[in-house]
């Protein structure tokens, strides 16, 4: 449509207002005039109306697929062993990883429980399990080996590393989430750390009508791949960068407040970890007490 100059908005619905009313109307017509009226309040630059929707180029979208469809393989790959194993555990045999490299080796000395040869049907359906576990192994390879070719330690024209190579530089951050934090947020651009917070889902939502203040969690309604790569880093960052002021800050929470409290400040310590690394890779803010990797 831009191409054809069509200026094109794409609203976020779950951001217009809407009536609060228990059974409200609600037809074409009806919602076709509620978004005439919001275009024409965002047009007018009235803040907060509704949100608009960025996508991305179809460079930047098409990055994406490296990490997404390795996660989709990995999770076949576990199918995959978990049936292998659960056919074995039908004849008494456990002890079988189907992801070691001598698999077909142990397959052949394997017995039953009572000691018998595995049966000729159920050996060859084992067999052709391992045939397609095989094709996904060599599948992960050929995608991984395509993801660290876009992590390769690019210099740009002024001498500084790439920001995916940034990333990688820190110790506890591999080439998996390197390329999950780059591809799925932080290529984007934000104006502050509310946007960047905002777009993981990891914002507070307070609610607060008179004598009451509560907090509700975080919101749930950004990124949900980003969310959760966060939440896994968050809990690495303790373990390879305990001297971090993001990681003293974490144990001194946890010691004030109670081991209870250690998954909500967990998530707290994701949403300060994802400001951090904003600040690091978009205006050079090193974390501070990081460990870098050596070279």
């Amino acid at each position: 449509m831009r191409k054809e100059g069509i200026e094109s908005h794409v609203v976020d619905p779950a951001s217009v207002a809407t009536s609060r009313r228990r059974r409200r109307a609600k037809t074409d017509r009806i919602d076709g005039e509620t978004l005439v009226r919001t275009l024409l309040a965002h047009k007018r630059g009235e803040p907060r109306v509704c949100a608009m929707v960025k996508a991305p180029t179809p460079e930047e979208e098409d990055q994406r697929r490296l990490s997404r469809e390795r996660k989709v393989l990995t999770n076949e790959r576990v199918l995959h062993v978990n049936r292998i194993k659960g056919l074995l555990f039908s004849q008494g045999v456990s002890g079988y990883e189907p992801l070691r490299r001598d698999r077909r080796q142990r397959l052949d000395e394997l017995r039953t429980g009572d000691g018998r040869p595995l049966p000729p049907h159920l050996k060859k359906q084992i067999s052709r399990e391992l045939d397609r576990l095989e094709l996904l192994i060599e599948q992960i390879k050929a995608v991984e080996t395509e993801r660290d070719a876009l992590l390769e330690p690019a210099v740009k024209t002024e001498g500084a590393l790439a920001p995916q190579a940034m990333l990688l530089a820190i110790k506890g951050i591999g080439p998996e989430f390197a390329a999950v934090l780059w591809s799925e947020g932080l290529f984007r651009h934000f104006d502050n750390r509310r946007q960047v917070a905002a777009y993981a889902g990891l914002a507070p939502t307070p609610w607060q009508s008179g004598s009451i203040d509560r907090e509700q969690g975080v919101s749930k309604a950004g990124n949900p791949r980003l969310r959760t790569a966060l939440i896994q880093i968050a809990w690495l960052w303790l373990r390879h960068q305990p001297h971090s002021a993001l990681a003293r800050w974490f144990q001194e929470r946890v010691r004030r407040n109670g081991s209870r409290l250690k998954k909500m400040a967990i998530v707290a310590l994701a949403r300060k970890l994802l400001v951090a690394l904003w600040k690091y890779v978009s205006a050079g803010v090193v974390i501070e007490g990081a460990v870098m990797k050596a070279v």
